[in-house]
């Protein structure tokens, strides 16, 4: 079984006008000799961009695109800001350009001031930086990657794609003590915020595909805008809304010697009115396809980091495999709670999450480990990673969740990732050791289980219970002979209206990070606390009269970008019918 059997053909896309495959021969729809490493965390991340970027030099090319970007985030140690590290590349002449969602309003908690100062001072440096609202109502520009090719170097050419914002609180590390410039989130995940995050570099040929991806949108002939109301807004506040052309696109990287990883740069583009993107005039949903097409082969395990896992549409997309293979096992690991507090916005997402969970547990039974994180001083780590890794064969790592709006509705990028050698391997050959997909699955479970990467075991079956027996130690620890931890735990899983009126936002958050304080202290007694950081989540305890109106909500909070279009989600998302193995 080989990559055609997992990855979607040029016509699978079902995107006739997007030109991501013509450059190859027979629109062969990925590529093949790449490298490609996982970097976990923002902290490494950032640090890494602040480096390249600070290595370019006169004809170089950096272009960007985010959901959010904050100019004055700090990359490194040293203070190197996001607008400091992107005016520095200006100033020595390379080409900088970048694409931002616009987003809401900032009175309901967006951030379009954000991008419109980052975009200020990128082009007052030389370069551009453009707020975009090409989206659907209620929808957004999720996308979030960076593009950096050197004119007179293409084997230092990087692209770099995942979950990671340029933005505040994502620059955390391993010991998830959260980012010192953090964002204003829920009152239980403390003062600094812990933040569990995935990207991926990329080298070789697969960076042509990516730069293609921002080339398409930037050279859409769609106004960036077509709201009345915030084209005279720009116009007041003169506003750049007219991208400047790119130079000509370069050949493709050549293939990095030795390297076995095969990509496929997969998207999620909404059919917008009163009308589409040029290259994407009806949409295109090769997300929710490929990870359908994908999932039909998965016979083991399937190991999923997500930021929400909503609905009945993503509840089904498991639910069908795990019916049609009996001896497949599936571990999802989310946030403990949504990163929002009030009675409205979490019931409606917990709600959300029920309707994924109730059919995955119907059919999976104990095949399934649903896991929260948290880290040494008790407080939830937030899981904003979006990963799937199917049978340590195929790895997904991109801006997409598992909800409806990141398959239909939301503007998403994604890599889905394979080792080349899989072609010469029989069905039921392991991987190779130093394929992606396990590498991936061993660096996340070893931070997970708080053990040497050579400690993580590489049998599926193993493995689940590895993770299963670390969660119990580490509930088991903190319960501490009494049913504090419990107790924090099943509150923590349940719908609540977030904080009392007469506390203030930030004296919550210091009175959360307090008691964890607390519970860790007087856990100490017990000694050492047991390794890893996974905690058990049960579904969402909600009344009958909270899912009744928390239900109502769903279309509002994960819009479905194909009304009006005549394919329908459930067709796209669920995995044919494979054989039994």
């Amino acid at each position: 079984m080989g990559l055609a059997d997992w990855y979607l053909s040029h016509a699978e896309r079902e995107n006739p006008h997007t030109v991501l495959d013509a450059i190859r021969e027979g629109r062969t729809a990925w590529t093949t000799g790449n490298e490609v490493r996982p970097i976990v965390h923002g902290a490494p991340y950032f640090a890494e961009l602040a480096e390249r970027i600070g290595s370019t030099g006169p004809g170089d090319r950096i272009y960007f695109v985010d959901w959010r970007g904050d100019a004055d985030q700090r990359l490194n140690d040293a203070g190197d800001t996001l607008v400091d590290v992107l005016t520095g590349a200006l100033g020595r002449g390379a080409d900088v350009r970048g694409l931002l969602w616009r987003s809401h309003w900032r009175k309901v908690g967006m951030h379009a001031e954000q991008a419109f100062a980052l975009g200020r001072a990128i082009e007052a440096a030389g370069g551009q930086c453009l707020r975009d609202m090409r989206v659907r109502t209620a929808g957004a520009h999720h996308q979030k990657f960076v593009i950096i090719r050197h004119e007179n170097a293409p084997d230092r050419d990087v692209a770099y794609v995942g979950g990671i914002d340029l933005c505040h609180s994502r620059r955390d590390t391993i010991e998830h003590t959260g980012d010192v410039q953090a964002l204003d989130v829920a009152e239980e995940y403390g003062p600094r915020p812990a933040w569990h995050d995935v990207q991926v570099a990329i080298r070789g040929p697969a960076v042509h595909d990516v730069e293609t991806t921002f080339r398409e949108r930037w050279e859409d002939g769609t106004p960036l805008t077509l709201n009345p109301g915030r084209r005279l807004t720009s116009w007041l506040q003169a506003e750049d809304q007219d991208p400047r052309p790119l130079g000509p696109q370069w050949a493709p990287p050549s293939p990095v010697s030795d390297a076995h990883d095969a990509v496929q740069v997969v998207r999620t583009y909404p059919a917008i009115l009163p009308r589409g993107y040029d290259f994407a005039p009806d949409g295109e949903t090769s997300i929710v396809r490929g990870n359908a097409k994908a999932m039909s082969r998965a016979r083991r395990l399937v190991y999923v980091e997500d930021q929400y896992l909503w609905g009945d549409d993503v509840g089904e997309h498991f639910a069908t495999v795990l019916r049609d293979r009996p001896g497949l096992r599936l571990v999802i690991v989310l946030p403990v709670l949504p990163d929002i507090d009030g009675t409205v916005a979490r019931t409606s997402q917990f709600a959300a999450r029920l309707r994924a969970l109730e059919p995955i547990l119907d059919a999976g039974g104990d095949r399934v480990l649903v896991l929260g994180l948290v880290n040494r001083s008790g407080l939830p780590i937030y899981v904003h990673s979006k990963i799937c890794i199917i049978d340590d064969r195929w790895a997904s790592v991109g801006s997409d969740n598992f909800n409806r709006r990141s398959w239909t509705s939301d503007t998403e990028i994604a890599c889905a990732i394979m080792d080349d050698r899989v072609d010469e391997l029989d069905e039921e050959d392991p991987s190779p050791t130093d394929a992606f997909p396990l590498r991936l699955r061993r660096t996340l479970c070893a931070e997970h289980l708080g053990v040497p990467e050579d400690e993580v075991p590489e049998d599926p079956d193993e493995l689940f219970e590895a993770l299963r027996s670390a969660a119990e130690r580490l509930e088991g620890w903190y319960a501490g002979g009494d049913d504090e931890r419990s107790r924090v735990l099943r509150r923590l899983t349940r719908s609540r209206s977030g904080r009392r009126r007469f506390r203030t936002r930030s004296s919550a958050r210091r009175r959360a990070a307090r008691s964890a304080a607390a519970r860790q202290q007087r856990a100490q007694g017990l000694g050492r606390r047991p390794p890893g950081q996974v905690v058990r989540l049960d579904p969402p305890d909600l009344a009958a009269w909270e899912r009744l109106w928390a239900d109502r909500l769903y279309d509002v909070i994960d819009p479905d970008g194909t009304v009006l279009r005549e394919e329908e989600l459930p067709e796209l998302s669920e995995p044919e019918a494979a054989p039994r193995g």
